[in-house]
C-alpha cells in the first residue's frame, strides 16, 4: 500500500474512532464535550496515531486492536496542545470557549486517553500489554515526561 493511501486511510480511521469516543460521552457537560471535540478534532496531521498504525502493521497487529492505543496517544497530544497554548497565550480553545473550559477540556482529554486504552476491546492474551501501555502512557505524559518537560 502506498504511503499516501495508508495515511489517508488511517487518518479517517482515527478521526472516526475519536469522534465515536466523544459521542459516547454522556451529555452531562455539553460545553466541555464541545471544547474537547474542538481541541481534538479540529485538524492536525495525526502523525502519532499514524505511527501507531504503521508499527502495528509491521508487527502484524490488526488495525482494530490499534484503534485504542492510537486514539489514546492522540488524546494525550491534544491535551498537551490545549495546556501548552494556554501557557504560551496562543488563541485556540481558550479563545473559542474560555480558559477554565480549555483547562478542563485538556484534563478531560488526558483522562479520556487512559479510559480508551483501559477499555478498548483486546484479547485476554494482551492484558499484560495493556497494563504496560497504561504505565508507559502515564510516565510519558506525567512528571517524568511531558508535564515535567513543560515545567
Amino acid at each position: 500500500m502506498a504511503l499516501d493511501h495508508f495515511s489517508r486511510l488511517h487518518r479517517q480511521r482515527i478521526d472516526d474512532c475519536l469522534s465515536a469516543q466523544l459521542e459516547s460521552l454522556p451529555a452531562m457537560a455539553p460545553r466541555l464535550r464541545d471544547a474537547m471535540s474542538y481541541g481534538l478534532l479540529l485538524g492536525g496531521k495525526r502523525v502519532r496515531p499514524f505511527l501507531v498504525y504503521a508499527v502495528g502493521e509491521m508487527l502484524g497487529v490488526k488495525s482494530e486492536l490499534l484503534d485504542g492505543p492510537a486514539a489514546a496517544v492522540e488524546c494525550i497530544h491534544a491535551y498537551s496542545l490545549l495546556h501548552d497554548d494556554l501557557r504560551r497565550g496562543q488563541p485556540t480553545v481558550h479563545k473559542a470557549f474560555d480558559e477554565g473550559t480549555a483547562i478542563l477540556a485538556g484534563d478531560a482529554l488526558q483522562t479520556l486517553a487512559f479510559s480508551i486504552l483501559a477499555d478498548h476491546p483486546m484479547p485476554d492474551s494482551l492484558m499484560a500489554n495493556r497494563v504496560r501501555m497504561l504505565s508507559t502512557l502515564a510516565r510519558a505524559s506525567g512528571y517524568l515526561g511531558m508535564c515535567g518537560g513543560q515545567a
